[in-house]
């Protein structure tokens, strides 16, 4: 049986004395950490928390959302993390819609989560990590951890039981609760740190929000072997991040492309040592190329993994790194104990150099959306096996010849310009080769000569400069003449979700020729 709890404390026992989780100037080591999760579980069993019952976390990147973590699953809870900076009305939508009855919040949230579960007819608890101002007679963790250690009563999970519903940053319509048993989250990190040769001694710098899979896995598989993660709230001051890889000397850098696109932006790195990192990542949307081959000269020592996955799924492919530099646009093979291929729209797999669906199937692959069987049964069909289901990503991507994996488009984001069909993703990768372009994105705008026109919308480097002729020029270099775009805006932001993934769809209707 493979509970991620029972994983983690199997490593506390082994690296009792190693540091666990590392936030500002404090660290957990693992015997820390395990004895606070375990008084942290039994006190959540008294407030009433039972076996598969959604507890929500927002109290951001910090001790208090990992320690969370542990303590939920060992009460026998199933995480749901949200960011803290979401909105009364979207925290409201998201416990109505898991029907959680717990949540865990910061003392600053207290307006934004009293004010979301304020009037519901099933009303949750609020937890504090520590009390607000006023309510210190109110459940918190840190009084919990002041009194005598205690352990929680076993709930009797199996590794079918929900672990996380994680909800999915929205980019192709409403959040929805993805639901993960401990089966896929254990497999799925166990997988990640395999080949990622993740041990002991390795060091994360995690910036990337726990309320995402991304950010929360780099949590969920340091605690299955061992290792360390750096607590970071955010990328906002890059120079401060890089100094804390130095003092803590990080192995690890996950990061995603708008960070990539910072910190490239920095270079040459100056006054910092980085040196300690062997490892980057990136997982939550396709890095341009150029983007890939320029992180050489920031991290020379390190390997770089692309990765492709959804919440769906967590992981699917990764690139072995002794690849990047010659397929910097590739996302690689399978990940282990999962299989990935291409269907065509009559669903038949296809053959290495073809385009189509990309399908995952394996115990990565989630049990299904939170009471939405409808959406669950579109996402999740039958497989060549009987009886098995399979995820439909809903991603476009062609193979070559090797049979490695390459990213070509959300199926929603194509669309035709006189008569031939756009990927924004392959564009957009060219316009990225531009020194003066720090990220870009293509959308389809409407035209009365070409029914849908290809328009370009770029943010530049800090203090850079760049004509409209001279990005035309250099993709009439680079792409057929149908694809270079007709319109180019340039923008200070482009609109992004939570975990850093573009909004086209918003980029559409701010957008217009």
């Amino acid at each position: 049986m493979f509970l991620l709890h029972d994983l983690f404390l199997e490593q506390a026992d082994r690296h009792a004395e190693r540091p666990a989780l590392i936030e500002k100037d404090v660290i957990r080591s693992y015997s820390d950490l395990a004895g606070r999760s375990g008084t942290l579980a039994a006190a959540l069993q008294e407030w009433g928390v039972e076996r598969g019952e959604r507890v929500v976390l927002m109290a951001g990147n910090s001790l208090d959302t990992a320690e969370s973590v542990w303590s939920v699953l060992s009460a026998g809870g199933v995480v749901v993390p949200l960011r803290p900076e979401s909105k009364p009305a979207r925290v409201r939508a998201l416990v109505q819609d898991c029907a959680a009855r717990t949540l865990i919040a910061a003392p600053e949230l207290a307006e934004t989560v009293t004010g979301a579960i304020s009037g519901l007819v099933n009303p949750a608890r609020i937890i504090w990590t520590t009390p607000p101002p006023g309510r210190e007679s109110e459940p918190s963790l840190a009084a919990a951890v002041g009194g005598r250690a205690r352990h929680p009563i076993d709930p009797g999970l199996i590794d079918q039981d929900l672990a996380a519903i994680i909800y999915t940053s929205g980019t192709t319509g409403e959040p929805k609760g993805v639901t993960l048993t401990h089966r896929n989250l254990a497999n799925t990190t166990a997988s990640i740190a395999s080949y990622l040769g993740q041990t002991p001694e390795d060091v994360t710098c995690c910036l990337l929000p726990m309320s995402f899979s991304y950010g929360l896995f780099q949590v969920l598989a340091a605690g299955g072997v061992g290792s360390a993660v750096v607590l970071e709230q955010s990328f906002v001051y890059p120079f401060d991040v890089l100094k804390r890889i130095e003092a803590h000397r990080a192995t690890m850098f996950p990061a995603v492309p708008t960070i990539f696109a910072k910190l490239l932006q920095m270079l040459p790195l100056e006054g910092v040592d980085i040196g300690s990192v062997r490892c980057i990542t990136n997982a939550a949307a396709p890095i341009p190329p150029a983007h890939v081959l320029r992180l050489f000269g920031a991290f020379p020592q390190a390997r770089f993994y692309a990765m492709y996955g959804q919440t769906e799924c967590t992981r699917a492919t990764f690139l072995d790194p002794s690849l990047a530099a010659s397929r910097p646009s590739s996302v690689g093979r399978a990940i282990p104990n999962c299989e990935a291929y291409l269907v065509d729209e009559q669903g038949r797999r296809l053959p290495p150099g073809s385009e189509g669906e990309l399908v995952v199937r394996g115990a990565n692959v989630m049990r299904g959306y939170w009471g939405r069987p409808e959406q669950t049964a579109r996402t999740l069909r039958d497989g060549d096996i009987p009886g098995e289901k399979v995820l439909m990503t809903g991603d476009r991507f062609r193979t070559d010849t090797e049979g490695l994996l390459y990213f070509v488009s959300r199926t929603d984001d194509i669309f035709k310009c006189r008569g031939e069909k756009v990927a924004p993703c392959a564009i957009e990768h060219v316009l990225c080769e531009i020194s003066e372009v720090a990220e870009a994105a293509v959308v389809g705008v409407e035209d009365p000569s070409d029914g849908m026109a290809i328009k370009a919308v770029i943010v530049l480097k800090t203090g850079c400069q760049l004509s409209e002729s001279r990005v035309r020029e250099h993709c009439r270099l680079r792409l057929e003449p149908v694809f270079v775009p007709r319109f180019i805006e340039m923008r200070e932001a482009l609109p992004k979700t939570d975990s850093g993934k573009l909004r086209r769809h918003d980029l559409r209707e701010q957008t217009s020729a």
